[in-house]
């Protein structure tokens, strides 16, 4: 089986970027959840806007993705926090540095 890896584009609202790094810093907390979940990172990106790099390590962890009570309770406080929709991409690693593909 392939490895699955998202990048997700977060749009914080103005103003709001004590509470939306507050509100990740859960997400990744929760994360711990998931067993299947190797990498979840949050990186600040230009024009407010928070990118996630996820790894997983097969389609079963992706389904599984969110479906704890922390990581459901983290992704409703987030919503608090952001401008818009997150803009998600599903990716195949192919090569990688640091990490087993």
């Amino acid at each position: 089986m392939s490895k699955i890896s998202l990048i997700a584009k977060l749009p914080c609202a103005e103003g709001q970027n004590e509470g939306f790094e507050a509100a990740l810093a859960d997400m990744i907390t929760a994360s711990n959840e998931e067993a299947g979940l190797e990498i979840y990172s949050a990186h600040k990106g230009a024009d407010n806007n928070y990118w996630f790099f996820e790894l997983y390590t097969d389609q079963a962890a992706l389904e599984v993705h969110g479906k704890g009570d922390g990581m459901k309770t983290a992704m409703r406080a987030i919503g608090a926090f952001m401008a818009g929709a997150p803009e998600v991409h599903k990716l195949e690693p192919v090569v990688a540095k640091g990490m087993d593909l």
